[in-house]
């Protein structure tokens, strides 16, 4: 008896071992794949992947507003039985259903950096986009003396996380700002070419514009390349949100005159730490705020913006 229960203990133990070497599959998916941002995203899930031992399935839409596409990656991985997303919803109620049934399969969700309106996941990892937008509103009017005219290059209608950047941006300039006025809102669409013909269409039906706020990566792209294009950078004020190696570039050289960057390195790392510790029994914080930082030209050779600026991807 004493043989048959220490055999028993020993082939209870290999098994345990063996289901923690087991590697568990996290799916990560991005809103899109092809700016520079979501790749940082991506660094960050994998380096959390490899701390934590879990296999990282990355797969996203090439485009931003491809809604469907999205949800058909969504449901994908929900058939392929993962053990845990992290997602970036592109639309807020797109991906609600799918939402609710892994609550029902016990597959953990964490959101990132943009949110939903179903309440069907674990954790919200993200930059505080409404603080970005009023940090954006603050330096546009720091710059144009609180006096002026401006201009919104919006992302996409839906998208949650720059929703809210316009947002504050928005109320900030209302209640603190009253003699800046905002002359005009169009959204670029996730597009940096649509970006630039919508800040060219600003500019030409309000040429009293003297500042624009651009509200996501591709729309800064394109309001950059409006005021090159016409002979106005530096005259037009730019405060454009999100970082690339091009809109440091512009930045340097005076196109854009302030960035507000996010750490998408820290996101994707965060978002996969979260769902990690709710596999492993643990309760992570239900929103997990991140801060966003303005950087100007003279910011550039600080080490900590160099750091954050050009993450290792």
């Amino acid at each position: 008896m004493q043989r048959k229960a220490a055999l028993l203990i020993a082939l209870s133990l290999l098994s345990l071992s063996c289901n923690r070497e087991k590697q568990r599959r996290i799916a990560v998916i991005p809103k899109g794949t092809s700016h520079v941002f979501w790749q940082a995203i991506h660094a960050g899930a994998n380096a959390a992947g490899k701390e934590f031992h879990e296999e990282i399935l990355w797969d996203g839409p090439p485009n931003e507003t491809d809604y469907s596409r999205q949800l058909e990656i969504v449901d994908s991985m929900l058939n392929r039985h993962v053990d845990g997303m992290v997602v970036a919803a592109a639309d807020r109620t797109t991906l609600n259903a799918s939402l609710d049934r892994a609550a029902r399969e016990n597959i953990p969700v964490v959101i990132f950096d943009s949110g939903v309106d179903s309440s069907n996941y674990v954790s919200f990892v993200a930059t505080d986009n409404y603080s970005g937008g009023q940090m954006a509103a603050r330096k546009l009017a720091q710059l144009l003396d609180g006096k002026g005219t401006v201009g919104i290059i919006g992302n996409a209608p839906g998208s949650a996380s720059t929703i809210d950047r316009e947002s504050g941006f928005k109320d900030t300039m209302a209640k603190e700002f009253p003699n800046v006025k905002i002359a005009a809102e169009q959204y670029g669409m996730s597009d940096a070419a649509k970006g630039l013909a919508v800040t060219e269409n600003i500019l030409t039906a309000h040429p009293e514009v003297n500042g624009l706020f651009a509200s996501a990566e591709p729309s800064s792209v394109g309001a950059a390349q409006a005021l090159k294009s016409r002979g106005l950078a530096g005259k037009v004020k730019l405060v454009a949100f999100d970082s690339s190696e091009g809109l440091v570039a512009d930045l340097s050289a005076g196109v854009i005159d302030a960035l507000i960057a996010q750490d998408p390195f820290k996101i994707g790392y965060e978002g996969v730490k979260a769902v990690t510790e709710k596999l492993d029994g643990k309760s992570p914080a239900k929103k997990i705020d991140l801060s966003a930082t303005v950087i100007t030209k003279a910011d550039l050779d600080k080490p900590e913006i160099k750091k954050l600026l050009h993450p290792d991807i």
